[in-house]
C-alpha cells in the first residue's frame, strides 16, 4: 500500500441521481478523475493517488455506482451508461470544477470513454487502461457474446441472469475474488494450454478454472481484505448490473454509432491481457477512433490489473501524458459539443 495514502487522502460523499457517490481525493491542481472496473473499487487506484498528487494534480478516485460506499439502486436499469456518465459529471460539479481529465480501467475505461463522448466540454482528455476504445456499432452485444466460445459460455453472458453469478460468488467472496484476480494477472494466470478462465464449461462455474492457491504479487493480504470486505458488505449485484445493461447502452447510444473521440487520449494495455488480444483490431483502429491519441503502451508480461501490477510504470506513463497535454485539456478551454449529444 502506498505509504502516504492512509494519512493524506480525503474521503467524501457527493450527491448523485442515484443518491450518493463516494470518492477519495489527494492533492491540489487540475482535476484527474479515476474510474475503476470490475470487481474493484476506488482502492484499485491506491498507487496512483499519491503519485498524481505529487505531480501537481487533484487526483480523485470514486466508487462507481453499485460499489463500495456509493448508492446501489435496486433497479438494474439504473446502471445504464447514461446514468454512470451523469454520476461522473455530478462529481466534477460537486468538487467545484468545470472540467476534468478522466482515466478509467476495465469497465472504467468504457465509462471514461463514454463520458468523454457524451460530455466533451466536461471531460477534455481521456486515458484508457486495459480496454481500448471501441465505438458503438455492430450487432446487439448479447448476440455477439452468445456466439463466443462454442459449447462454452463467455463470462459476460454468464453474468447476464440476475442472481446466477451472485450464487457462485457470495458464499465465498474472498476466495472467489482471490481466484479471479489471479486468473487475469500476468504472474499467475493459467498457461496457454489451460482452459480459458473467461469461459464457463457446460453446467460449470467460472471459479472452476481459477488457478488454485496462487496469489498475484501485487495482491497482499491487506489488499484482498479491503476488496473482500467491501463486497461482503454490499454483495455483487450492483457491480454485476453493469454487465446487464450492455444491450440497453447499445440502444441508448445509437446516435453515436462509429463516433470517434477527438480529445487528447492515452491507451495502456497489458500484452498478456485477453482484452488486448480480442480487441487487437480496436487498438489498430485507434488512429481513426482516437484521433487525439497522444501515446499508446503495451506492457510486456502484464495482465489485466495494469495499474496494480505495474504501479511505477503506469504512474510514469500517466504523469508524462498529463504533462504533455495541451493547456486546454486542464484549464477548461472550450471543446465543441457533438451533434446528436444525448
Amino acid at each position: 500500500m502506498s505509504p502516504h495514502l492512509t494519512t493524506d487522502v480525503t474521503h467524501r460523499v457527493v450527491p448523485s441521481s442515484a443518491g450518493r457517490i463516494h470518492l477519495v481525493e489527494q492533492g491540489t491542481g487540475p482535476l484527474v478523475l479515476l474510474v475503476h472496473g470490475f470487481p474493484e473499487s476506488w482502492y484499485s487506484w491506491r498507487h496512483q493517488l499519491p503519485a498524481l498528487a505529487a505531480a501537481g494534480y487533484r487526483a480523485v478516485a470514486l466508487d462507481v455506482r453499485g460499489y463500495g460506499r456509493s448508492s446501489k439502486p435496486a433497479d438494474p436499469a439504473a446502471y445504464r451508461m447514461l446514468d454512470l456518465v451523469e454520476d461522473n459529471v455530478g462529481v466534477v460539479r460537486a468538487l467545484g470544477e468545470e472540467s476534468a481529465v478522466i482515466v478509467g480501467h476495465d469497465w472504467g475505461a468504457t465509462i471514461a470513454a463514454d463520458s468523454a463522448l457524451l460530455e466533451p466540454e466536461v471531460f477534455r482528455a481521456v486515458g484508457l487502461l486495459g480496454v481500448p476504445y471501441t465505438p458503438r456499432g455492430g450487432p446487439r452485444p448479447s448476440e455477439v457474446f452468445s456466439r463466443m466460445g462454442g459449447d462454452e459460455e463467455f463470462y459476460v453472458s454468464y453474468f447476464q441472469r440476475p442472481g446466477r453469478a451472485e450464487a457462485e460468488i457470495e458464499p465465498d467472496v474472498r476466495g472467489w475474488l482471490a481466484g479471479f484476480y489471479a486468473a487475469l494477472s500476468g504472474d499467475t494466470m493459467p498457461g496457454p494450454a489451460a482452459p480459458d478462465p473467461h469461459f464457463v464449461g457446460r453446467g460449470g462455474m467460472l471459479r472452476d478454472r481459477f488457478p488454485g492457491g496462487r496469489r498475484p504479487a501485487w495482491l497482499g493480504e491487506r489488499d484482498l481484505d479491503v476488496y473482500a470486505g467491501e463486497f461482503e458488505r454490499t454483495g455483487l449485484t450492483g457491480a454485476l448490473n453493469r454487465y446487464r445493461n450492455m444491450d440497453r447502452d447499445w440502444e441508448d447510444l445509437a446516435a453515436f454509432d462509429g463516433a470517434p473521440l477527438p480529445q487528447p487520449s492515452l491507451f495502456v494495455g497489458g500484452r498478456l491481457d485477453a482484452s488486448t488480444t480480442w480487441l487487437a483490431d480496436a487498438i489498430d483502429a485507434h488512429p481513426t477512433t482516437l484521433p487525439g491519441l497522444v501515446s499508446c503502451h503495451l506492457l510486456d508480461g502484464c495482465g489485466h490489473w495494469i495499474q496494480q501490477e505495474r504501479p511505477a510504470e503506469v504512474n510514469r506513463i500517466l504523469t508524462d501524458w498529463l504533462a504533455a497535454l495541451p493547456s486546454s485539456a486542464t484549464t477548461g478551454a472550450a471543446v465543441p459539443a457533438r451533434e446528436g449529444r444525448a
